[in-house]
């Protein structure tokens, strides 16, 4: 039977999490390894520093107090004891869109699939302020899980979903979106008088372009964004061949 692994960033508690389970159920025996805790903007991380507990919630159901790179790895040599047929990470509540991809910890799960050799997806729903219906986000994940069990990617790449509110006009093979960053930190004061620092969310713009992630969720279509772990900037590197040139020549 097929295996898959559902994993998060918010904790195995998450709502979203128990909706991509079932929704994902008919294609396979379906197992959750999550955070004990919400692990939001954690990134790729891997705990090195201290140990990891694993708790069985139930027959299907397990907690890491760790990331879910951690989980990801924990499932595979601990809980399933092999490889899964695939991972799938979510549904985060809020986009993971553009440059925005390096700090969650719901593509994270997707990337360890991918360096680990298993085909994985990540998906996540635009932010509400009220309750979420994970239905529309749930039955895309399991149609786009079903097809790459039977045609996966290229080795090494995954694929990151994004969903816009409510039924989608439809689908959208995408790029990343850049966005002009604004870092925004405040400083405040404890009661003793001592200052700390909060990073806040910067109002950044996204850069106009039609075929962007953020563009097609924008326009209410499922955003579909195949990446990979390789950030080498392949355009840069004769760039940087004739400065190491020109490096070298100052040496000698």
């Amino acid at each position: 039977m097929t295996r898959i692994l559902v994993t998060n960033d918010d904790g195995y508690r998450s709502p979203g999490i128990r909706a991509l389970a079932g929704a994902l159920a008919p294609l396979g025996d379906v197992t959750i390894v999550a955070p004990i805790e919400e692990a939001s903007a954690i990134g790729h991380a891997l705990t090195l520093r201290h140990p990891l507990r694993l708790d069985r919630v139930d027959d299907h159901v397990f907690a890491v107090d760790g990331t879910p790179t951690d989980c990801v790895n924990i499932a595979v040599t601990h809980v399933l004891k092999g490889l899964p047929d695939v991972v799938v990470s979510g549904i985060n509540q809020g986009w993971n869109l553009g440059d925005d991809v390096t700090y969650s910890g719901t593509v994270a799960g997707a990337l360890e699939a991918a360096l680990l050799g298993i085909p994985g997806i990540a998906v996540s729903l635009r932010a509400t302020r009220g309750d979420y219906d994970f239905g529309p986000s749930s039955h895309v994940a399991a149609t786009m899980a079903e097809a790459i069990l039977r045609r996966p990617l290229p080795p090494r790449t995954f694929l990151n979903i994004n969903m816009p509110h409510g039924q989608p006009k439809g689908y959208r093979v995408t790029v990343q979106a850049k966005r002009n960053h604004i870092t925004s930190v405040a400083q405040r004061h404890d009661p003793k008088g001592r200052p700390y620092y909060w990073i806040e969310e910067g109002q950044d713009e996204w850069q106009p372009h039609d075929r962007s992630d953020y563009q097609a969720v924008r326009d209410g279509y499922v955003s579909l964004t195949p990446l990979q772990p390789d950030l080498t900037a392949y355009h840069a590197l004769e760039a940087l061949e004739q400065v190491s040139v020109e490096g070298e020549a100052k040496v000698r």
